[in-house]
């Protein structure tokens, strides 16, 4: 396994050809690049438009090309701050071109959702997030272990077939509150 201490994630995007998916399992993050967004919206301020810019135009580029970025957020009801926030800023991700989808923690075996974070770039490179003790990015590891990969691709497809599509959540979400 590679541990690296900078962010990978532009490099290992542009070298995907088929495709990048995440599993995100943490119902909170600490990333500062997100704390200003996340704070008005704590504070009931309005959305800042160009908070996603880079990502969203680096996913407009990769999906571009015709790689499927993908990821299943495996979250915790009722809503965490975050994931509530996450919630009003996932369109955009969806504007630009990933496929995302949700999945109520209590509607999944604890046992089948992952310990840890991941991407699975084109089923052959897994990567972790790393995180320090605040919960904010510290790095990557990165592996091609078949073995990691193999159980990353399980994982996906399990917990894919479990989750709920972005805007049929928020409608379902929407109605319940």
């Amino acid at each position: 396994m590679e541990l690296r201490q900078h962010s990978p994630w532009p490099d290992l995007f542009l070298e995907a050809k088929r495709s990048a998916f995440h599993m995100e399992v943490r119902d909170t993050y600490a990333v500062p690049s997100e704390s200003d967004s996340l704070q008005r919206f704590l504070n009931g301020e309005s959305k800042v438009e160009e908070s996603w810019d880079a990502w969203n135009n680096l996913i407009v580029e990769v999906t571009g090309r015709g790689v499927v970025v993908s990821r299943v957020r495996v979250i915790t009801v009722p809503h965490s701050d975050y994931q509530r926030w996450l919630l009003t800023e996932t369109s955009d991700n969806i504007e630009a071109g990933e496929d995302i989808r949700y999945l109520p923690r209590h509607l999944v075996s604890a046992e089948d959702v992952p310990a840890d974070d991941f991407w699975l770039f084109d089923d052959e490179t897994v990567c972790y997030n790393l995180i320090d003790r605040e919960g904010a990015p510290a790095g990557a590891a990165i592996t091609i272990d078949p073995r990691i990969v193999e159980y990353c691709q399980r994982a996906r497809e399990h917990l894919w077939s479990l989750a709920t599509p972005f805007i049929e959540y928020v409608s379902t979400e929407s109605r319940l509150q």
